[in-house]
């Protein structure tokens, strides 16, 4: 996983509540073997005209004003909904980075942090405020997200949000939850040699035999 330590981008305003994670990607967008093309399949409710791939101009994701866009601005409850984990990989094969939000569902957030994808706990003023002076200018109006300093900074707005520092270590040193398990491998091993011994019965669960009892 790429390690995060800052991040600068176009915003992407999604100023809804409750943006459950059936929102971000349909179930029916969710049946390839692989992470690959998932991205096509995000908001794909709200993106396209119904039953195609005809974008509809009318949504904020298509509009060239936010053409680029890599961080996401919500509300309240963001990934709500499902446990699905294709709803983070659809957002991060878009090329969205960060989400800001005043919260997030718990499963979402912690999916995000597994992905490499910061979430940003932020007051709902300071969202408004990061909104209204993005708007006026998206293109040129790029916000910067420093996670070695717990900041967001949108021109004259600048707000400091929260995260677990464990969690906030992961993302800075690029650990998935995968190489973090990883870390402690001597010690897995040296206990599965002890576990070999006292209990041998069980380390030999599959290996061919006679099949008598």
């Amino acid at each position: 996983m790429e390690a995060f330590s800052s991040h600068k981008g176009v915003v992407l305003p999604m100023m809804s509540d409750n943006v459950n994670t059936d929102v971000i990607i349909p179930s029916r967008e969710i049946k390839k073997v692989s992470k690959k093309g998932l991205g096509e399949g995000l908001f794909a409710n709200l993106r396209y005209f119904p039953g195609s791939r005809n974008p509809d101009p009318d949504f904020v994701l298509n509009r060239p004003a936010y053409a680029r866009s890599s961080i996401l601005v919500a509300r309240q409850n963001f990934g709500c909904g499902s446990s699905r984990e294709h709803a983070v990989w659809a957002l991060f094969e878009y090329g969205i980075r960060v989400i800001i939000a005043e919260s997030f569902g718990a499963i979402f957030h912690d999916n995000c942090v597994a992905n490499g994808l910061l979430p940003c706990v932020v007051p709902g003023e300071a969202i408004a405020r990061i909104v209204e002076w993005v708007d006026e200018d998206a293109q040129s109006r790029e916000i910067t997200v420093d996670l070695e300093r717990r900041t967001v900074t949108a021109g004259p707005v600048e707000v400091s949000f929260n995260l677990d520092e464990e969690m906030r270590q992961r993302l800075l040193r690029g650990l998935s939850p995968i190489d973090v398990t990883l870390k402690r491998r001597a010690d897995i091993e040296k206990f599965f040699a002890a576990d070999g011994t006292a209990r041998p019965w069980i380390h030999s669960f599959g290996d061919q035999g006679t099949g008598e009892p």
